[in-house]
């Protein structure tokens, strides 16, 4: 993260609508807000209706060899989806194969800011906590997604959710409900559009589990997180229609970045047969226009060249 951020506060005047500065020009990603809490148009985008229940493909870009994605970085996917979708498994998945950096949910740091556990305190009293770890996780994702690789051979970022998820998702919902006032919801936003203008938080693929909110609350209780007791099948489907908003509409002012839908309702074989079959997408092979190759295949290779 550069020291641009140390700044904000300085410039705090600028950014309310100082003269040599301007905050409506900053190109937002997708919702146009105000800070008088208004209702916004994406509250009521629908689904596009060539995405259907079955769905499953890239959009809206179409092909991934539309990104543009810089030759200082790698290439970055963000997975997405409702709580229990079954992120984090498809992040283990691909964590140990080479090139790649997976980077799991914070989740202690959510637990433990010097012995807070904001994670608990949100899930217990929503209304009184909400803000306050939105607030974190605004700030823990943009740690996270502005690190640098920790290699120079590392080709791919691969994120368990993203900043963008947390402005129009997350935070989006909590306003919808009511757990954040307008007041909370203007800071937040105006943090993110600073976010976006100055800092590279972008993304080259979303991959969207998505599944039905009923699949979802029959995980999270099996799983029995501590801090999950108290999640609702209500606050689910609330979630699910967030993520249904963002990620599943052909309109561009809501979402530019290309979206990998898989049917996250499947067993777990199947949905791991749906990551094989999806990898050199997940990858971002087939917007580099490369194959990858399985360490066996290389071997037979050598094999070859050695007997000729």
């Amino acid at each position: 993260m550069s020291k641009n951020i140390y700044y904000f506060f300085k410039n705090i005047t600028k950014l309310t609508g100082g003269s040599s500065y301007n905050i409506n020009k900053i190109k937002m990603e997708g919702i146009m807000t105000t800070v008088c809490g208004q209702k916004r148009p994406a509250a009521s985008i629908e689904p596009s209706p060539t995405k259907k229940t079955n769905f499953v493909g890239i959009s809206p870009l179409g092909e991934l060899t539309n990104v543009k994605t810089p030759k200082d970085r790698p290439f970055r996917v963000s997975i997405e989806g409702n709580i229990g979708a079954g992120k984090s498994t498809l992040i283990k998945y691909f964590q140990n194969m080479s090139g790649i950096e997976t980077y799991l949910e914070p989740l202690e740091w959510w637990r433990n800011l010097n012995g807070h556990n904001l994670l608990d305190l949100m899930y217990s009293d929503i209304h009184e906590w909400l803000r306050v770890f939105q607030n974190y996780v605004q700030f823990t994702r943009l740690i996270i997604q502005t690190s640098k690789p920790t290699s120079s051979s590392t080709k791919v970022q691969m994120f368990e959710r993203s900043i963008q998820n947390n402005r129009f998702c997350f935070m989006e919902q909590a306003y919808k409900d009511g757990f954040i006032k307008g007041a909370d919801y203007a800071v937040l936003d105006q943090w993110y559009r600073w976010i976006r203008v100055n800092e590279d938080i972008e993304l080259d693929l979303i991959v969207y589990l998505r599944s039905s909110p009923e699949t979802v609350y029959e995980r999270v209780k099996a799983r029995q997180r501590p801090e999950e007791e108290g999640l609702s099948l209500e606050y689910l489907k609330g979630l699910h229609e967030s993520h249904e908003r963002w990620l599943m509409t052909d309109d561009t002012r809501f979402n530019t970045i290309p979206v990998l839908v898989l049917n996250a309702d499947k067993t777990l074989d199947e949905i791991v047969n749906q990551y094989k079959e999806n990898e050199q997408k997940i990858l971002g092979f087939d917007k580099r226009k490369k194959v990858k190759v399985d360490e066996e295949d290389k071997e037979k290779v050598k094999k070859s060249l050695c007997f000729t």
